[in-house]
């Protein structure tokens, strides 16, 4: 009897260690099982922001029953009346596996050939118009050359009679020593005639340019800008008038040619040209 009682209690104490055993199993399960729940509820969540970031529609993000979260179900207890176990069950294993799917799919099907357009469309509208300034400043160009040639049609300019320079200098210095002398009559260029005639023969030059040019630029001399300049002539001064008229004779020659003409006049004073070329060669007339 005392070994059948011994036995007994031996039976019983096995079975409470292996009760307690399951029991812990049991609950290491149970919080596992929580663990993973919470987990995979988070990712569900985070999916769910992403859908709605990447701005596809409630009817998208509303998935079906598949994509439910997970459930938490406890299988019946054995017969044998042992601890009964815990079970993980899920609509989808890959609920965020799916989400996150539906995020790059949504993102890589976004159509960006529309920026594309809308940049090539402003490159093209800001070559045309280039292109159409470029135009309108030709034209502008264009219009000022004519007005500037009918203006100069519109010039009442004296004929200039010709210059003889075949009578020899002797001859040509003797005339327009008394012409020049005679115009400049009375201003501080007076007495400078054979200056002008002398420098004129020398270099090629109509003897009656450069004395008018004087009445344009100072009358005569009168109201010179620089010591003895009495042409305008750029920030030229000399020391004599014999020195100056000599100077500016031989500049009209080998910057502007024989005589007075439109395109002279546009080079010499270009503000002014027109006005400047009426004054001068009604002034050459009168020599």
């Amino acid at each position: 009897m005392e070994r059948l009682g011994l036995a007994t209690r031996r039976h019983t104490a096995t079975n409470r260690g292996l009760a307690a055993r399951f029991a812990a199993v049991a609950c290491a399960s149970v919080i596992a099982v929580s663990c993973v729940t919470f987990g995979v509820a988070s990712a569900g969540n985070s999916s769910r922001t992403e859908v709605a970031e990447f701005g596809l529609s409630a009817a998208a993000s509303a998935t079906p029953s598949a994509y439910a979260s997970p459930t938490i179900s406890a299988a019946p207890a054995p017969a044998s009346g042992g601890v009964s176990s815990t079970t993980f069950t899920s609509g989808s294993a890959a609920y965020g596996d799916v989400s996150e799917g539906l995020v790059l799919e949504s993102a890589a099907k976004r159509d960006v050939s529309k920026g594309f357009q809308e940049i090539a469309a402003e490159e093209e509208a800001a070559r045309i118009a280039a292109e159409e300034a470029a135009r309108a400043e030709e034209q502008r160009h264009i219009a000022i050359a004519a007005a500037a040639k009918a203006a100069a049609a519109a010039i009442e300019a004296p004929v200039l009679p010709d210059v003889d320079f075949t009578c020899g200098k002797a001859v040509f210095v003797a005339e327009w020593t008394v012409r020049i002398d005679a115009y400049l009559h009375g201003s501080p260029l007076a007495g400078y005639g054979s200056v002008f005639a002398e420098a004129a023969w020398e270099n090629g030059v109509d003897p009656r340019w450069s004395p008018a040019i004087s009445n344009t630029e100072s009358t005569k001399g009168r109201h010179c800008f620089r010591a003895y300049n009495a042409w305008g002539w750029m920030a030229e001064s000399w020391s004599s008038w014999e020195e100056a008229i000599n100077a500016h004779v031989a500049g009209l020659a080998s910057g502007y040619g024989y005589s007075i003409s439109v395109a002279n006049a546009k080079k010499y004073c270009p503000p002014t040209y027109l006005d400047w070329y009426a004054k001068t060669v009604n002034e050459m007339a009168k020599i």
